[in-house]
Formats: structure tokens, C-alpha cells, sequence
């Protein structure tokens, strides 16, 4: 690994994508990129008796069908890194419980995601392992339950909140080489614009956002143009359009190179007010339809900032604003026979 300026990782060793799983939920499976996805539920419990356990249940599908594409078993990996959106990351934690595998909880909120996939990228680029698996999870009732209010109160919400997805994605990393390779990981920094609103947490993301795409345009010597797209994880309509303007104000046009995961899966018709968020949103976007355009042709340089809103309930309760991250991995497309 060389590191580029002060934030960004090159990994000069072989990083590949070795497979994915995604499961989604059933306001997921009515989207636009609904035939990504591997597994669809069509109720929020996923045949389980609580929220809770549905979370499980999706991070669990999501990892067995990784280790299944990948034709590996457990034993033959040498770490999970997981996290998700709940108290002491309990989805993670009593998931790895049952995987045996040596364990790293994370958590970064909706920026999860990357920051899994960047240490995994690391592990293997350094020769610390050889496979690695990453996944997160989310769930829109266990996370309404926990950060908001509890669902039967039916609480009026702004425009400007988001609706949390149901779904985990999950991702093993190793170095033989497949079509998707992990070229760099952008680690973000925390940042604060004193926002306390918990029903915007766009804005509160996307300078978050602006800072890590400019770092590692800067750590990279490269322009915008060099990617197909940069996709945010879940700015939503709402932090999407101001991440636009801040990147407008430092004299780049974005234009059709942009989009963000919290916008593309849901259609603008379905009552989910400003898109999604969450931290499966960017996991099962990315893991699921981007990584298949991908191979498909259609996309050959990308890179994705997942961006996170580190809140929580107590201290939105005690007046404090919203501390936020981004963190950006590049994926680049290469010729593969197999």
C-alpha cells in the first residue's frame, strides 16, 4: 500500500471484488433496480417474529449468498468486518456470533459500508489475509424504532427526512482477479456544520461528502472527468442538490457524472420523502446493480463516498449538532476470464 497525500490509500497489490450478496426488503423490491438484487422480501419481517430478527435474517442472507458465488466456506475466511445502525452494532455482533470468524465491528453510521471495504482492501493489499469479508445491514422499522419514534405513533415527518432501507449487502475481497478491482480507499474526516435537525441529515452530509470527493481528487491527481460516476451513499434528494452547489462554488460541474444511492433506489413516486438512507442504502446499491454494471461494460471507472450522519437519539436530545463522515473507495473494471 502507498498512501497518496494525507487520506487516500493506493493499494498496489491486487484487490479484487471475489462476489456479493444483496437482500432487500419489500419497499426495495418495488424500485428500479429491484432485479439486482439476490434476495427480495415482501413484508418487513422476512418470516421473522421482530424487526430486529429481520435484520438479521437480511444480513444473513447477505452473507451466505457472498460465500456461496464465491464458492467459499466460513472457515476459509480470515476476517468479517460488519457493522449496522443498531446499539452496540447487536446485528453484527450476533450474526458473527454464528460465522466464527475472526471479528472486527465497525460502526460509521451510513458510511459504513466503505470504511468496511476499505479495511478489508487494506488486509489483503498488505498481505494480513487472504479473504475478507464485509457486509452491513439496515432496517427501516428496527431504525425508526431507535432513532425517531416508535411506528404506531405516526409521527408527520418533512420532506427534507429520508427513509432508512431495508437491506444488507455484503462483499468478499481477495486477490484473484475478477472484473472489479479496488484501486484506492479515501478515508474521510469528521465534520461538524452545526446542523441539529435529525430530519435533514442531507445537509448535514454533504459537505462531509464535498470534502472526501475533493481529497481524494487532490490525493490522486485526477479531475473529475476521470470517473464514470461518483456516487454518494444516501445525500438524498435534498443533500445531493447541495453537494452540487458546494462542488459548483470550487468551479466543478458534476452534470451527468453524479448520482446518489439514496436517490436511485427507490421511484420518486413511492412515499419515501427525500430517497434513502441507511447503512445497507449504499451497500446494497453498490454491491447489487452498480457492481453489475460493471461487469457488464457499462461502467469502467467508478468511485463511491458513502457518507454517514454519527448521531445519536441522547445527543439530539441534549441539543448537540450532527458530526458527519465520507468515506470513498475507487473501483476500476479489468478484463477477466473468469
Amino acid at each position: 500500500m502507498e498512501r497518496r497525500g494525507k487520506q487516500t490509500w493506493h493499494f498496489d497489490n491486487p484487490v479484487y471484488v471475489q462476489a456479493t450478496g444483496t437482500a432487500v426488503g419489500p419497499v426495495e423490491a418495488k424500485g428500479p433496480i429491484s432485479d439486482s438484487f439476490d434476495i427480495c422480501y415482501d413484508d418487513l419481517y422476512a418470516g421473522e417474529k421482530n424487526w430486529e430478527l429481520a435484520e438479521r435474517r437480511l444480513l444473513k442472507d447477505a452473507v451466505g449468498t457472498a460465500l456461496k458465488k464465491a464458492e467459499k466456506k466460513t472457515k476459509e475466511i480470515d476476517y468479517f468486518l460488519a457493522g449496522d445502525l443498531l446499539n452496540q452494532i447487536v446485528t453484527s455482533n450476533y450474526h458473527a456470533r454464528e460465522l466464527e470468524i475472526p471479528y472486527l465491528g465497525l460502526f460509521s453510521a451510513c458510511a459504513t459500508a466503505m470504511e468496511g471495504l476499505a479495511l478489508a482492501s487494506l488486509l489483503v493489499d498488505t498481505g494480513a489475509a487472504n479473504d475478507v469479508l464485509a457486509a452491513t445491514s439496515s432496517h427501516h422499522s428496527t431504525a425508526e424504532r431507535q432513532f425517531r419514534y416508535p411506528t404506531e405513533f405516526g409521527g408527520q415527518r418533512p420532506e427534507t427526512s429520508t427513509y432508512t432501507v431495508t437491506g444488507a449487502g455484503a462483499v468478499i475481497v481477495g486477490s484473484k482477479p475478477s472484473f472489479i478491482r479496488i484501486k484506492e480507499a479515501t478515508i474521510g474526516k469528521v465534520m461538524d456544520m452545526g446542523i441539529k435537525n435529525p430530519f435533514d441529515m442531507g445537509s448535514a452530509m454533504a459537505p462531509a461528502a464535498k470534502d472526501t470527493i475533493l481529497t481524494h481528487l487532490d490525493d490522486t491527481n485526477r479531475d473529475f472527468s476521470y470517473y464514470d460516476v461518483i456516487v454518494t451513499g444516501d445525500l438524498s434528494r435534498v443533500g445531493s442538490g447541495i453537494l452540487r452547489k458546494l462542488l459548483q462554488e470550487k468551479g466543478i460541474e458534476i452534470g451527468h457524472h453524479y448520482d446518489d444511492c439514496g436517490i436511485m433506489i427507490y421511484q420518486q413516486e413511492q412515499a419515501v420523502f427525500a430517497g434513502g438512507s441507511g447503512a445497507g442504502c449504499v451497500a446494497v446499491v453498490t454491491y447489487g446493480h452498480l457492481f453489475k454494471e460493471m461487469i457488464r461494460g457499462r461502467i469502467n471507472k467508478m468511485l463511491v463516498v458513502a457518507t454517514g450522519a454519527l448521531l445519536s437519539p441522547l445527543m439530539i436530545q441534549q441539543k448537540e449538532s450532527i458530526p458527519c463522515i465520507a468515506h470513498a473507495v475507487s473501483f476500476e473494471r479489468e478484463d477477466c476470464d473468469g
